[in-house]
């Protein structure tokens, strides 16, 4: 793609972050601390100034693509892949799960041995090949979780069509999703921290339908709160799944980070919800915070 391919150019070990830096990839400190070490290399700015205006030529010569909406094949497409991720991801947890279950048996026997050497305490059942149930409940959050990544990553960067509805038509909005989800829902208010809702979407789910909030602020920074109803766990080869009450209960903060997607998601009552957006971790801690404070009210 160079033209001058004579002009000096940066070494291999270095290539890959002065790409980043034009690409914007960088964090701000590491992309502050190479320019400043570019500055004087009157070669190096020649090559960035370049890069520059190679990649405005190129977003100029495919504007009307990048700002079309997704394809419902190629989205399709892109959920489909990631089920396929998240059940070899759930299928991963099921083994691993027994074999951490057998470790922490064998563990568990030799420490007691002392105190069950006539035998188990009364009441105790051993399953051989039992994953614990906290193994068990996972895998349908995090698949849940990852979902969620992937329709901020589809749908955040869409200039036309980021929303099905917009937050003129709340009301309408609230009541669509709430009967598609079967599930009376709110919208939070975020205005005090500075994003206003854009509007929403109706998306698929493991077990029905699933709902995606979008939210902006001033600068143009946008999060998505997506939320919907988990599938059942399902347990391991032989094994019950798990008990409805231990994906009641999980009802803490899990950070997650799928790519350049960091959120927190959580699940309350078998109902998960999912905040994400490319924000500090204490930034999105904060306003999954206040959605959930918001939510549980009456």
């Amino acid at each position: 793609m160079d033209p001058h391919p004579s002009r000096p150019s940066p070494a291999d070990d270095t290539s890959a972050q002065w790409h980043a830096l034009v690409d914007g990839q960088l964090p701000p400190a590491e992309a502050s601390a190479l320019r400043q070490r570019l500055k004087d290399d009157a070669a190096a700015q020649d090559t960035l100034d370049r890069w520059h205006q190679q990649r405005t030529q190129l977003r100029a010569l495919h504007a009307d693509l990048l700002h079309a909406p997704v394809p419902d094949a190629l989205l399709q497409a892109a959920l489909h892949a990631a089920d396929r991720r998240t059940q070899q991801h759930a299928q991963w947890w099921r083994w691993g799960g027994m074999a951490a279950s057998v470790l922490a048996a064998f563990t568990l026997g030799w420490m007691g041995h002392g105190h069950w050497a006539g035998g188990p305490p009364a009441g105790t059942t051993l399953v051989h090949g039992a994953a614990p149930p906290w193994v068990v409940a996972a895998a349908p959050a995090q698949r849940f979780a990852h979902q969620a990544a992937v329709a901020h990553a589809v749908y955040q960067p869409e200039v036309r069509h980021p929303v099905e509805v917009t937050a003129a038509q709340q009301e309408h909005l609230v009541q669509w999703l709430s009967k598609r989800l079967n599930r009376p829902l709110k919208v939070p208010a975020l205005a005090a921290q500075g994003y206003e809702l854009v509007g929403g979407r109706l998306l698929p789910g493991d077990s029905g339908a699933r709902a995606q909030f979008m939210y902006q602020n001033s600068s143009g920074q946008r999060i998505t709160l997506y939320l919907g109803a988990l599938a059942p766990a399902v347990g391991a080869p032989g094994q019950a799944p798990a008990s409805p009450s231990v994906a009641a209960a999980a009802t803490a903060f899990q950070f997650t980070q799928e790519g350049p997607v960091p959120g927190f998601y959580w699940v309350d009552q078998g109902f998960g919800y999912a905040l994400s957006g490319q924000l500090s971790r204490a930034e999105l801690l904060a306003l999954a915070t206040v959605v959930y404070q918001q939510l549980q009210l009456p």
